[in-house]
């Protein structure tokens, strides 16, 4: 049985101001002919649909056309909701939608049941996880604590009852320690403390994750990456869409290339190199989303403007030189961090070490306890 693994489509965001709201319409066309090409069964959908809790209209009516389209193919869609999305607005309708085989994962509400698919004599029990921390998951579990993240999704698994006779994936959107961080995942927490353990997911033949961004694989688990690039330090990673075939407790992988709207792509030199016809003719540059890094030692007057003339998706525009190595920088900006990350650096500057593991632990469940008290 095929099925296509998308993830992290992040539909609404904002890239250096720039919206790419066009940019993922663009790719969410190309993604619907792979999937008219390919004819599978069903698209796992692991999380992170849009970018924001609250999303944009434009965004949800991107999703809703992405949804419509993939249903009228008469193919199933099996959605689950990511740490940028709210799991109660994108399930929302999730009960009617079903009637079009379009499954969406509600809030986690202490079990988990296999939507069974059957097709040509296979059958594979696909279950929904959406995205958990301990606290969504402790006031379910009367049997212990649950104090990490691979304490909560253990217990789910757990719950879950897997018939491991049968062919069965786990649709998540959760981080796994092993996994290579690509450049725009910024709400991994310190410390690892959001770590899940390879083996909670043993019992799955396949699980298709999302939340980083690198397409890769670890054993049965694969993360299939994002479709657009949403950072600069991707700019040399290939974009695909992950096609999965399940047959007989065994699992292949293959990926299809995605070519997006606009390349993302990173110049470097001084500005008489960078704005000379001899540097962008014959290229996409006029085009593409471009980073440029200058090298000479003086700031250039209006020098974003000016590049602009020749690089109208000009994003962003950095200096490599004597005087920027020198400085002095904080590795992520304060407005990015987390609130544990915050908590961390307070308690390093007042004491002069870092938090133990088990502080780290302790903070991440109060805070979990706060917001869960939010909710």
């Amino acid at each position: 049985m095929k099925f296509i693994h998308l993830s992290d489509l992040h539909l609404g965001k904002r890239l250096n101001d720039y919206s790419l709201i066009d940019d993922q319409a663009y790719i969410l066309e190309r993604i619907t002919d792979i999937v008219a090409a390919e004819k599978p069964y069903g698209v796992f959908i692991a999380g992170d649909v849009y970018d924001k809790t609250v999303p944009s209209a434009d965004a949800v009516q991107l999703f809703d056309d992405f949804l419509t389209r993939l249903a009228d193919m008469s193919v199933k869609v099996f959605v689950v909701s990511g740490n940028h999305d709210s799991p109660e607005r994108l399930s929302f309708g999730g009960r009617l939608m079903t009637s079009r085989g379009v499954y969406m994962a509600p809030s986690y509400g202490g079990e988990v049941s296999p939507i069974e698919c059957v097709s040509g004599g296979e059958r594979v029990n696909v279950y929904l996880m959406p995205f958990v921390k301990p606290a969504h998951v402790r006031r379910f579990c009367e049997e212990g604590d649950i104090s990490t993240y691979t304490d909560a999704l253990a217990y789910a698994v757990r719950t879950m009852r897997v018939d491991k006779s049968l062919n069965n994936v786990l649709v998540a959107h959760q981080f796994v320690g092993n996994a290579e961080k690509g450049g725009s995942e910024d709400e991994l927490s310190v410390g690892g403390l959001d770590c899940v353990d390879a083996s909670v997911f043993a019992d799955f033949d396949y699980v298709a994750l999302g939340h980083i961004h690198r397409a890769q694989s670890l054993g049965n688990i694969r993360y299939c990456g994002t479709p657009l690039k949403y950072s600069f330090s991707e700019v040399n990673d290939v974009k695909s869409v992950t096609v999965a075939e399940i047959s007989d407790k065994q699992c292949s992988v293959r990926t299809v290339p995605l070519t997006p709207k606009r390349e993302m792509r990173q110049l470097r030199g001084s500005f008489d190199e960078i704005i000379s016809p001899s540097y962008y003719r014959g290229t996409t540059y006029s085009e593409d989303y471009i980073r440029v890094i200058l090298t000479d030692e003086d700031d250039i007057p209006n020098a974003v403007g000016r590049l602009r003339a020749v690089y109208p998706y000009l994003m962003r525009l950095d200096y490599d030189n004597t005087r920027t190595r020198a400085d002095i920088r904080l590795d992520v900006a304060v407005e990015r961090k987390s609130p544990l990350e915050l908590f961390a650096d307070f308690f390093r500057l007042q004491n002069n070490r870092e938090l133990t593991r088990e502080q780290s632990e302790l903070v991440a469940r109060l805070l979990d306890r706060i917001e869960e008290g939010d909710r």
